[in-house]
């Protein structure tokens, strides 16, 4: 899908576990073959649940630096580095759009790249070439301000900045029973594919009540804050964008690296 003209893209990323770094599989094929069409976006926007905040952030580092913020992995992954370049002229300029939508926030010059940030930006642009700012997730987030968050990064898009929420299609590692598991679990399956529905057909009520309306939410999420991105997602996004589902991979029969790109159709 190449990029539209006066419209940078909006995508939703399942990151899942941070061996996607090593083992990138079908996402991260996606992931390379999106980015090879985002030459004209001027910069990225990522919210990630792995940057909890009690109020809201944005990250104003102009060299943020690569946060390896997992613990008992292979040792190869505490050497990768994704060197992106931020932009201190974004993140103000992110900091004044939200500003003018009600949504209070603070810029923080020492925030890196989380690996919900750096690990899908890896595959999706090697080079580095394009100033990321991250975002916060406030630790009280909802769904309902996450679409407002969003809806408010939106208006980025027509200066070719490009808005990523980083997530989980389904986050319960309380389940994971190895790599050898590649059989999908039947709720993972239901889950993923309640959402697709719901997310193609843009019907933002169902997907604001999923705890209670999608099958075995609780059971995809114990938490909300890896599924809250794609609420990000759907707030960019606009109702004449066409959505693109990127990949609906399984790993370890219960992650679903399910994820969405949308584009001015």
């Amino acid at each position: 899908m190449t990029m539209n003209k006066t419209l940078a893209p909006v995508l939703f990323v399942s990151h899942g576990s941070p061996m996607l770094a090593v083992e990138p599989g079908p996402i991260g094929a996606a992931l390379a073959k999106l980015g090879k069409h985002w030459e004209q976006v001027r910069g990225i926007v990522v919210v990630s649940p792995h940057w909890q905040t009690k109020t809201l952030k944005v990250g104003n580092h102009p060299q943020p630096e690569t946060i390896h913020d997992f613990g008992g992995f292979p040792k190869e992954l505490y050497t990768l580095r994704y060197p992106a370049p931020g932009s201190q002229a974004l993140s103000r300029l992110v900091q004044s759009t939200l500003e003018k939508a009600g949504i209070n926030s603070e810029l923080d010059a020492a925030q890196g790249l989380d690996h919900g940030v750096w690990i899908p930006m890896l595959h999706l642009r090697p080079q580095a070439d394009i100033p990321v700012v991250p975002i916060s997730l406030p630790e009280d987030a909802t769904p309902s301000f996450t679409l407002a968050l969003g809806n408010a990064l939106s208006t980025l898009r027509t200066q070719g900045i490009a808005v990523i929420g980083s997530g989980s299609m389904t986050h319960n590692f309380n389940e994971f029973r190895g790599t050898e598991v590649t059989q999908p679990q039947a709720y993972v399956t239901a889950f993923s594919s309640w959402v697709r529905s719901a997310t193609q057909k843009r019907d933002l009520t169902k997907l604001l009540d999923y705890r209670t309306q999608a099958p075995h939410a609780l059971r995809a999420h114990p938490t909300d804050e890896h599924f809250l991105p794609l609420f990000v997602a759907l707030g960019a996004s606009m109702n004449e964008d066409s959505i693109q589902v990127l990949e609906t991979e399984i790993r370890y029969g219960m992650l679903s690296m399910e994820s969405y790109v949308w584009d001015e159709g």
